[in-house]
């Protein structure tokens, strides 16, 4: 009964949204987006979404408030900006100018310390080679092996780098080697036109990262389908494997470093 009520909440939910974003489309550019109260409030709880699941990997010391205003400036360009022609659908357009925005702003305070930037690039730089000598996605074992530290020495610089794994994999493609620069999808001059390289550029990175995706051993493979397609937060994910979440963070970020790497070094060539 529950998984019942559960799916007619979700399934209302979707409704409601389906329903605010047309009554978006038809409403026509000439009216201010941003007085369009049902959609505003519509989306509202999707920006909250996001700042969980950003803030999460976050250092204690970044406030979910401050991140939330800032999502909300992000909703708000959204609702302007929206273009019904496009053909995208508003809650992917708005997920990107939130999310854009909150990452936009971490990046501004420099949140992330230098040594963690720095252990970052060489943690990459190392599965990158291994990856490159095996031709394949490497272990956990071959790259404390090739690093020659403990398995807690890994657990540990695992556990420092874990936050710049989480930004958007995209940004291995336009931006440097510590997550800095814009992403593929926000390199666009003119918000009302798509060139065509980027679209193809972005394409191109989505054709790669589900073919990287799919040389990962199976647990890692899982963990990453249930956390981005499936929307389960790590600790259910945890549930669902038996083992901590800790665990389950440390298997995400080095299949994201290990796709951010691939990505990198097939783009660059």
């Amino acid at each position: 009964m529950n998984d019942i009520n559960v799916k007619e909440r979700k399934d209302s939910s979707k409704g409601k949204k389906a329903q605010a974003a047309k009554a978006y489309g038809a409403s026509g550019s000439s009216v201010p987006a941003v007085q369009n109260a049902e959609l505003f409030e519509t989306y509202m709880p999707l920006v909250r979404s996001i700042v969980a699941r950003i803030k999460i990997n976050l250092p204690p010391h970044i406030d979910e408030q401050d991140l939330h205003s800032v999502g909300i400036t992000g909703l708000i360009a959204a609702l302007k900006k929206y273009d019904p022609a496009q053909k995208k659908s508003f809650g992917s357009y708005a997920a990107m100018r939130i999310r854009g925005s909150i990452l936009d702003e971490l990046r501004r305070m420099d949140w992330m310390p230098r040594n963690a930037r720095t252990n970052f690039k060489k943690l990459r730089a190392t599965i990158e080679e291994v990856e490159q000598r095996l031709g394949r996605p490497a272990t956990e074992e071959e790259i404390r092996a090739e690093l020659g530290i403990s398995r807690k020495e890994y657990d540990q610089l695992m556990a420092e780098t874990r936050p710049v794994s989480f930004l958007p994999l995209d940004n291995a493609a336009a931006g440097g080697d510590d997550g800095e620069g814009a992403d593929l999808y926000e390199v666009i001059p003119d918000d009302n036109v798509v060139p065509v390289t980027s679209k193809m550029e972005k394409d191109e990175v989505t054709r790669l990262v589900a073919e990287r995706i799919n040389q990962l051993p199976e647990t890692p493979r899982k963990v990453l389908a249930m956390y981005y397609f499936q929307d389960m937060r790590l600790a259910e994910i945890a549930e669902v494997f038996g083992l901590t979440e800790s665990r389950i963070c440390q298997i995400h970020s080095q299949a994201i470093i290990s796709l951010r790497s691939y990505i990198t070094t097939v783009m660059h060539k």
